[in-house]
């Protein structure tokens, strides 16, 4: 159409979207359908509104939002005390009908609880965020997933936690972790970190799982990444919200959130509408995928089967196959419908169409984190100083190491707030282990814990096994004076000596949730932890084996090699060591038969 035309008609400021919006109310309402407000008269307002009564309700409505609900005949009262103490009696108070119609009209009908009403008024710094690509705003979440899986220790049907990672811009769901029982602060930052890795190709994937966004050859992706690439998007994500649970409060996930250059914004207390977009995630899934697996729970308990327990046939394992499996190829290819974007409202997208078009608008920023950044995400703590004969202690525990020996009985060198301590990294998931960065080589070595016995198997255990271990000794009295002391009263705690103790008719429920948490999070840590790729980050000492069922050495092989050695084997030097090590300025020794010519 012609601008004078248009103009003629009024449409020469009108919008695509506004024109989008009118054929669908025409098609479905007729030509009604295209009036709105703007072609309608204005409201004439109340004129028995004045300015002293306009005065008087905002007053009434600060009063009333901070104490307990009351009527809209106390409002009125209030209204009419105001205006008569603070302009007198001259001034008139239109009737109540007036003031609650009013009342509606400004603050809303005034069913919600004053306890949502007071969370909503709260100022809101930077006002709203305008999200236009993708990782500006990812949003996380976790959920009781209403499926019963079976742990893999003693087969039990057992309820997980889905913690969900949700970019705003695009609904792809960038990662996603089950945990058994409850998460924790470590849980969500290696979700975070998962966020910004590229997701392995699996081996049941077929070719259209893998990464399908022109623009970015998948060559290039898998040269940078070191394996084949998934259709899934990674980023480093800009701005993270959460909800006000205990888990993301946390201040070690705050610290992880800030050195990963994160923006925090948490939803407003009791808004869930600030996050409305991964809790609607939640009921997609649920409708979509867990509706249809065995085991399912529903969402009441009145809504439950007569046996989801008995039905449940998944393992953790295979439900995180199976919903990693749906997500790249069901989720990131599913039409979005409504989360259409403001720059095409009436087309089809899908995530991987939003990821698409943001490579065209914006480009792509191929970074892929190192392995290190699985140490850095860890806990921290500062240690004064290294004993020379004990090595760190973390937490009642203690940890050598050959990678200590040089820094023994030293202070550091480091500055800052933790001037002159030692930084050591804790994995609370498995406490047999802590990490320690070499600051000369900046090299991550392992230190075990003291306990573990040179020879034989002791199961993985957490920080809350930690904790019930030191209050049994505490309240035994014992004194250790190393910690191969406690070694018996850990092994008593996770019944792994009483073989008759350990079969699942002699244990409770509770009794197996917690020995199969402690497998399930070994295994995490285990799958979190990157491979050792140099001789400096390998451990010094035996490896500990996790599996309880592995058969022990035999003992003829063992004692025929500790007759063959005498004492343990010194390590060959790494390449160029024997270099570094002499002075390069020495003059070499001089040959008696050359001195004689």
């Amino acid at each position: 159409m012609d601008r004078e035309e248009a103009s003629l008609l009024a449409l020469d400021r009108v919008s695509l979207s506004t024109l989008i919006r009118w054929e669908r109310a025409r098609r479905k309402d007729g030509l009604i359908g295209c009036a709105d407000e703007r072609w309608l008269r204005e409201s004439g307002g109340h004129p028995s509104l004045t300015a002293e009564v306009r005065e008087a309700i905002h007053a009434v409505r600060r009063e009333t939002l901070h104490g307990s609900k009351v009527s809209m005949r106390t409002r009125e009262r209030k209204i009419r005390q105001y205006v008569r103490e603070q302009f007198g009696d001259e001034v008139k108070v239109p009737s109540y009908p007036v003031l609650r119609r009013v009342w509606i009209e400004w603050f809303g009908s005034g069913r919600r609880r004053p306890r949502y009403e007071r969370s909503a008024e709260l100022p809101t710094q930077g006002g709203h965020v305008l999200i236009d690509r993708p990782g500006q705003v990812v949003a996380l979440d976790t959920t009781v997933l209403p499926v019963m899986v079976r742990e893999s220790v003693f087969g039990e049907a057992v309820k997980v936690h889905l913690t969900l990672a949700l970019c705003v811009y695009t609904h792809s769901i960038c990662a996603f972790r089950l945990t058994l029982v409850s998460d924790t602060s470590v849980d969500v930052a290696m979700l975070l970190r998962e966020v910004m890795l590229p997701l392995p190709m699996r081996e049941d994937w077929g070719e259209e799982m893998e990464w399908p966004y022109p623009g970015l050859p998948a060559a290039v992706v898998a040269e940078f990444a070191g394996h084949e690439v998934a259709g899934l998007p990674f980023f480093a994500p800009e701005t993270v919200t959460t909800d006000h649970g205990s888990v993301y409060r946390n201040h070690h996930l705050v610290q992880v959130q800030q050195m990963l250059g994160c923006n925090i914004l948490p939803a407003r207390t009791l808004r869930p509408t600030d996050k409305q977009a991964v809790e609607r995630v939640f009921g997609s899934i649920r409708s979509l995928l867990f509706e249809h697996l065995p085991g399912y729970t529903g969402i009441d308990a009145a809504d439950r089967g007569a046996d989801p327990e008995g039905d449940a046939v998944l393992t953790i394992a295979e439900m995180e196959h199976l919903i990693a499996t749906w997500v790249v190829g069901f989720w990131q290819t599913r039409r979005l419908g409504e989360y259409a974007p403001h720059w095409d409202p009436g087309g089809d997208h899908s995530p991987n169409s939003l990821i698409a078009a943001s490579f065209d608008q914006g480009g792509f920023a191929l970074e892929i984190p190192s392995p290190e950044l699985y140490y850095e995400v860890l806990p921290k703590h500062a240690v004064r100083k290294i004993d020379e004969r004990h090595g760190v202690k973390i937490r009642g525990l203690w940890y050598d190491g050959r990678a200590l020996d040089p820094y023994r009985g030293q202070r550091s060198s480091r500055g800052s707030a933790r001037q002159t301590k030692w930084i050591v990294h804790r994995e609370p998931r498995d406490r047999r282990t802590v990490f320690f960065r070499d600051p000369l080589t900046h090299e991550w070595h392992p230190l075990l814990w003291t306990g573990l016995p040179p020879h034989g198997v002791v199961p993985a255990f957490g920080d809350r096994r930690v904790t019930e271990l030191l209050q049994r000794v505490k309240q035994a009295g014992l004194r250790p004076r190393t910690d191969a002391e406690l070694l018996p009263q850990l092994l008593e705690l996770m019944r792994a000596t009483h073989l008759v103790g350990r079969w699942p008719t002699q244990l409770t429920k509770t009794q197996r949730v917690e020995i199969a948490r402690e497998r399930e999070m070994a295994r995490a840590a285990a799958a979190d932890r990157p491979a050792a790729s140099s001789p400096g980050r390998t451990a010094q000492r035996p490896a500990v084996q996790d599996n309880l069922a592995a058969a022990t050495p035999d003992l003829e092989r063992r004692r025929k090699r500790e007759a063959a050695v005498a004492g343990l084997l010194d390590p060959p030097l790494r390449l160029g060591e024997e270099v570094r090590c002499r002075n390069l300025f020495a003059l070499p020794p001089t040959n008696d038969a050359e001195s004689d010519r």
